[in-house]
């Protein structure tokens, strides 16, 4: 029944919307315009590794895609030759991902109708398919399944009041995880959830998250690289708003501003997330009669500002290595980002209200590693409590990178389940 709905009604709905969304949302268009020659361009890359034994990696975005990379890099130290394939949904994951050297193909993943998971399978022909965190499409795992291709969902998360519980879908559910041979779990609690859908082929796996994994890696790479001189830090208390938002900055630059009158080794620096030309000159406009500022690619002409606002994308990790506090955007609009990122530096992190999006955000707040606020009132109290009690600021930066540390390992625990099975493929 569930191929009949979802290849008869679904699809062609998905189809509809996308050919309709492209008309209105940037996001779209791009990802719709990408996948036009999809199967031409993905038959010419596979040429150059025709023969090649291959194992296929699907991530919804970016993010998805960081949690991917430490287990490539485990999979192409033990086995070199195994070529890898990725594919992402999301344009921002397919084109930030271009440069990753580690990937043989990187492509979109077609639209899931049954004919192109059928066509797209029987060109890559991969001995392993690894599915990320919940990017999981029924007719690729179905076709999987029937050619006997192994599945496996890496970092699963399954929440409480996840949607997949739903009457009319949840018998969907269990034919899709069916298709699976394992399913790593990022807690017990997820692998409790994924067995109560009741499904029988899958052996059920709490791993942990391989996430903790890469940002530690990251964080040593950062470590090399030198983005501030000491003639700009010596001396300073560096505080950090990452990834911020309009709606962030509303609440956190009124209280920078009377801070930095009060503290002149204060030294903030502004990451926004989306750091557009006007976005940039909104941030400077709204900085220019409260606090000095400068833009990060003019530091060469440094005099004593007090924000430096990041006009550059990638740079990020390496920042906090020079911070003392951390504030993580995203929650005062439609979620928080990465907490993982700052935590491995052992900063206490600040963020918003809306930050259940983040099962990390949660518990750093319930250990005392980070601190949520709601207003500027409340920023003003926890920023001051954090840079005049010495002892609550250590006691919250300890616990934030401990944190990381009593997380990692997922990636480690992953690959050696995993070597078994190429074992015996290769």
């Amino acid at each position: 029944m569930w191929h009949f709905l979802y290849n008869l009604v679904f699809i062609p709905l998905l189809y509809f919307v996308f050919s309709i969304g492209k008309f209105f949302n940037n996001k779209i268009k791009i990802g719709f315009e990408g996948r036009e020659n999809l199967f031409l361009e993905l038959e010419s890359k596979l040429k150059n590794i025709e023969g090649e034994k291959r194992i296929w990696f699907h991530s919804s975005s970016l993010g998805e895609f960081e949690q991917a990379k430490p287990i490539i890099s485990s999979i192409k130290k033990l086995f070199p030759n195994l070529k890898i394939i990725v594919t992402f949904f999301s344009p921002s994951g397919y084109l930030h991902a271009q440069n990753y050297k580690l990937a043989d193909i990187i492509s979109y993943i077609p639209v899931d109708s049954k004919n192109n998971a059928k066509r797209f399978l029987e060109m890559v022909n991969p001995i392993l398919a690894i599915m990320i965190r919940y990017d999981v499409w029924p007719n690729f795992t179905w076709q999987a399944n029937e050619k006997n291709i192994p599945l496996i969902l890496v970092n699963g998360t399954f929440k409480d009041n996840s949607r997949r519980f739903f009457p009319l879908v949840q018998t969907l559910h269990q034919q899709v995880f069916d298709c699976f041979s394992s399913i790593f779990t990022v807690s017990e609690n997820d692998k409790n959830n994924f067995e109560k859908l009741k499904i029988t082929q899958p052996n059920i796996i709490a791993n942990g998250d391989t996430r903790f994994d890469q940002v530690f890696e990251r964080s040593l790479i950062a470590h090399t690289k030198h983005l501030l001189p000491t003639s700009i830090t010596n001396g300073k208390i560096i505080f950090i708003a990452a990834q911020t938002w309009k709606e962030d900055e509303e609440v956190i630059f009124p209280v920078l501003a009377e801070l930095h009158k009060k503290e002149p080794n204060l030294l903030t620096i502004v990451v926004p997330h989306e750091p557009t030309e006007d976005n940039l000159e909104r941030i400077e406009n709204e900085c220019e009669n409260s606090i000095s500022n400068i833009r990060f690619s003019l530091l060469n002409a440094y005099n004593g500002e007090s924000i430096i606002i990041v006009d550059s994308v990638g740079i990020l990790i390496p920042l906090y290595q020079y911070c003392k506090i951390a504030y993580v955007g995203g929650s005062f609009r439609q979620g928080i980002h990465n907490v993982l990122e700052p935590a491995v530096f052992g900063l206490p992190i600040i963020f918003g209200p809306t930050h259940l999006n983040s099962q990390e955000s949660v518990e750093l707040k319930n250990i005392g590693g980070a601190f949520a606020i709601s207003n500027s009132n409340e920023f003003s109290r926890i920023i001051k409590l954090l840079l005049t009690d010495d002892e609550k600021y250590n006691l919250a930066g300890n616990i934030s990178k401990n944190f990381i540390a009593a997380h990692r390992g997922a990636t480690e625990r992953f690959t050696n389940y995993l070597f078994n099975i190429l074992e015996t493929k290769l």
